[in-house]
């Protein structure tokens, strides 16, 4: 039995535990905050230190900048960085910003300084609102900038924001030498110079003298009474100042000696912005160079845009000329052409990044080659986008909307940024940047000078660039006929029933034999040079798979049906292309090979770069899963690029890719980020391996980066969209290629409009591309291939034969030679003309049109010979 005193220790145990178990939750809630501080303390990111960008300073320097190297002369204005440039074989002088800009009555005060500016630049925040810096505002006014003469060339540093402007005088000075610069001044002027200077002595402070603020800020303060200038003086007393401080003999070396006395800092709330321009003299050219490692920015105010030379080359009022830009092959906006309602001319060099996202789309823009010019009288130049042209807009506009001036520019995305959406904790959009940019890289534009007003010896000198940029990849072509580019429609999908379930399963078109019968149908009818397209030949069909493996598609026969129909037509002296996807996973899951987390390119956001269809009604997303896709990881593309070749090469036969040479994507994937001018970067490497490895390549559109790589490019644009501002399309681009490498426009038989495109064709020296399948275009309905309405083979080989003909018998012999004019005669009829003098005309109207005795009928093509 227990003692009366264990009974009493029991009952203490007992007592304890329950208060124990009383205090347990409230125990354990202490611990939980307890430890939820500590974890915030312990991962919560520190507080990020603003980046102060110490401006630049100019040197006070009065002459002008010269370099010269014999063909081009650029004299810059120390106090503006405005510049002329004189080509000396021609005596044209070329200036890099209007010169009675100042005096534009049409324009407002803002503008003015942006026309005075040869650089403009734009920053952002996180809520997206963007703001504008031009360089005669920002810099030169506030003397905030460094030019760096060299050896043919001028670097000049800027910085850019609201900084007070510098003046030559003493921001602090020693008691000695203040009253020794007095003493050489007029008692006068020394006592209203005195005024705007504070006396310190360290001995005699004033109660409201911070003693430790003083040594900090002014260290010789121990040992000497010195005089420090009041902050609040204005910029016209200090102008004042500076001028009696100069005639006393104070130097620009006294004032940076004294500057260095001053250890305060007075920094600004307004953002400074570090970017340096590099104007360089190679040859003719002028090269504009901005490096990515020369831009200082907070990154809390990243920069959103740079745009280089806003204005070189403006046409005035009463200046008559063009500016060249690239719509389609080419297009021309007149000066002064009054259109002054019309939205100014935008486009994306080589389209969107598709791993950047966009809430709508009403329109693409895209230019397949980076370059815009500018004609006036007898003279223009050429302006080509080199390094960073991924990131580039080409943009211009005409006279009388903001001034008096007509201009065109290539502004450039630096930091990309996303939206989020916050709509639930936030009244305004929140974006994110990509601050990570690629030191190595640099923006550059060479600036190519004519003796020449015309646009055809324009294209001809931007011909000659790619010949020399692109040495043994832009020949001349051996064609003796027309090059026609035959799309063979393999599979597509079509949800069946399978035991009461929906699943997509392969609808054959064209089966690899039926192919083969078509292909010798036209072969035995006189169709030569057929470059031909199989779409939809493996992984599913035309929406196929991701090209982890390369499997046939089962109902259109065997592999060897496949290998026996390429051989055949190859034997037939045509060449076939098996057409892929690499850029983009459809409808592909693990099976496939393919893990969304895994295998998709990332947004800024760290998110997959999912990518929807958009409403032709509302222009949003559609955001059906059905209707969804992914872009690939860079790595991953390319592997699958290079599985493509190595399937075309098991069957004999080229590589034509579906995306690769047309779409440009970048890729933020935190471990291994990709810009888009890396992109570019690989995909030139890639193109230019198979290329040298023997296997012929198709691409579409022709980005200019591909084509010296591309044995044939099909759907390139060739008119573009004809915007309002625009006064001629011309063929720029095809009169830099043609004879080098085969191009077609869009199908002729499946666009709409055939008739319109056969006269696009014979205007801008294409070949002819059709697309055929062998069932009729009643199998596609029901599903979502019914742009192939127009496919069937059967219907459409007399109308195919009959526009091949005549159009080989009257241009076929014009493909291995150069474009050598053009000319719009009137608003509906052109004339092309090729190197042995064959002249084709084109006319678009609805009535007949007769020049130099020759007929051209409404609706209809000539050839001349």
């Amino acid at each position: 039995m227990k003692t009366d005193k264990n009974k009493k220790m029991d009952e203490i145990k007992k007592k304890i535990l329950q208060g124990f178990l009383k205090l347990l939750p409230s125990i354990l809630i202490l611990c939980i905050i307890v430890g939820g501080v500590a974890y915030i303390v312990n991962t919560t990111a520190p507080t990020e230190e603003k980046t102060i960008v110490a401006p630049y300073a100019f040197d006070g320097r009065e002459d002008n900048v010269v370099i010269d190297n014999g063909q081009l002369k650029l004299t810059m204005d120390p106090k503006t960085t405005e510049f002329s440039l004189e080509v000396k074989d021609s005596g044209k002088v070329w200036y890099s910003n209007p010169q009675k800009a100042a005096e534009d009555a049409a324009a407002l005060d803002d503008q003015k300084l942006f026309l005075q500016s040869p650089l403009v630049m734009s920053y952002s925040i996180t809520q997206g609102l963007e703001t504008t810096y031009n360089s005669f505002g920002f810099s030169a006014q506030n003397g905030i900038y460094e030019i760096v003469p060299g050896d043919n060339e001028i670097r000049v540093n800027y910085s850019l924001g609201s900084v007070q402007k510098e003046f030559t005088i003493p921001p602090v000075i020693t008691k000695e030498r203040f009253e020794e610069y007095l003493g050489k001044m007029e008692k006068k002027e020394a006592d209203l110079i005195k005024q705007y200077y504070k006396k310190y002595d360290i001995n005699k402070l004033t109660p409201k003298d911070n003693k430790d603020e003083l040594l900090a800020n002014y260290p010789i303060i121990e040992t000497n009474v010195i005089y420090v200038l009041r902050t609040a003086t204005k910029d016209n007393v200090r102008k004042t100042i500076q001028d009696k401080f100069e005639a006393a003999g104070y130097t620009y070396d006294d004032y940076l000696a004294d500057k260095e006395l001053d250890l305060s800092t007075n920094a600004s709330e307004t953002p400074v912005f570090n970017v340096s321009v590099i104007y360089k003299l190679e040859g003719k050219d002028l090269v504009v160079e901005v490096p990515f490692k020369d831009l200082e920015f907070d990154k809390e105010t990243p920069i959103y845009t740079i745009t280089p030379l806003p204005y070189f080359g403006a046409g005035g009022p009463e200046d008559e000329g063009f500016m060249l830009v690239p719509e389609g092959g080419g297009a021309l906006i007149n000066f002064n052409n009054g259109k002054t309602s019309q939205s100014s001319y935008y486009t994306n060099v080589y389209g969107w990044d598709m791993c950047v996202t966009r809430d709508a789309v009403v329109h693409n823009t895209r230019a397949y080659y980076g370059v815009y010019g500018v004609s006036e009288g007898n003279d223009s130049f050429i302006c080509t986008l080199e390094n960073g042209r991924a990131y580039a807009a080409i943009q211009a506009d005409i006279a009388g909307k903001n001034h008096s001036y007509n201009f065109v520019n290539a502004k450039y995305s630096i930091c990309q940024r996303e939206k989020y959406d916050v709509g639930d904790i936030a009244n305004s959009d929140i974006y994110e940047y990509d601050l990570n940019l690629p030191e190595d890289e640099v923006l550059s534009q060479r600036y190519t000078f004519v003796n020449s007003g015309s646009y055809v010896d324009m294209a001809k000198t931007y011909s000659t660039y790619l010949q020399k940029e692109y040495a043994g990849y832009l020949d001349l072509v051996n064609d003796t006929s027309t090059p026609v580019a035959i799309e063979l429609v393999g599979a597509i999908d079509k949800v069946k029933q399978i035991v009461g379930i929906p699943v997509k399963r392969p609808l054959k078109l064209t089966s690899y034999k039926e192919a083969q019968g078509i292909l010798d149908e036209l072969t035995a009818s006189g169709v030569s040079n057929m470059n031909v397209k199989m779409t939809g030949w493996c992984n599913g069909g035309v929406e196929q798979k991701v090209l982890s493996k390369t499997k046939t598609v089962g109902a259109l026969g065997s592999s060897k049906d496949l290998s026996n129909m390429v051989s055949e037509v190859q034997a037939n002296g045509n060449t076939v292309y098996l057409n892929g996807i690499t850029q983009y996973a459809y409808d592909s899951d693990l099976l496939d090979g393919f893990f969304s987390y895994r295998d998709a390119a990332k947004l800024i956001s760290k998110q997959r770069a999912e990518l929807f269809e958009y409403s032709h009604v509302t222009y949003a997303q559609r955001e059906n899963a059905d209707l969804s896709y992914y872009l690939l990881h860079t790595d991953l593309a390319n592997k699958y690029a290079n599985n493509l070749v190595k399937a075309a090469n098991k069957y004999g036969a080229g590589a034509s890719f579906q995306d690769l040479g047309e779409d440009l994507s970048s890729d933020f994937y935190r471990k291994n980020p990709n810009s888009r001018e890396a992109v570019l970067n690989k995909q030139v490497e890639l193109l230019k391996g198979y290329n040298d490895n023997g296997t012929p390549l198709m691409i579409n559109m022709g980005n200019d980066y591909a084509i010296p790589f591309a044995k044939m490019v099909t759907n390139m644009d060739l008119r573009g969209s004809e915007y309002t501002i625009l006064d001629e399309c011309v063929p720029f681009f095809q009169l830099a290629v043609h004879g080098r490498v085969d191009y077609t426009g869009e199908p002729i038989n499946i666009n709409g409009n055939p008739e319109n495109e056969v006269l696009y064709a014979a205007e801008y020296g294409a070949g002819l591309q059709f697309t055929f399948m062998e069932e009729s275009s009643f199998a596609t309905q029901k599903t979502l291939y019914t742009d192939y309405y127009g496919s069937h083979f059967d219907s459409w080989k007399e109308k195919m034969l009959e526009i091949y003909n005549r159009y080989n018998s009257e241009l076929g012999h014009t493909f291995n030679q150069e474009m050598t004019g053009h000319d719009n005669l009137t608003g509906d009829v052109s004339c092309t003309e090729y190197a042995d003098g064959t002249k084709v005309y084109v006319n678009y109207g609805y009535a007949d049109y007769t020049v130099n005795g020759v007929d051209v009928p409404a609706r209809d093509y000539v050839v001349t010979r």
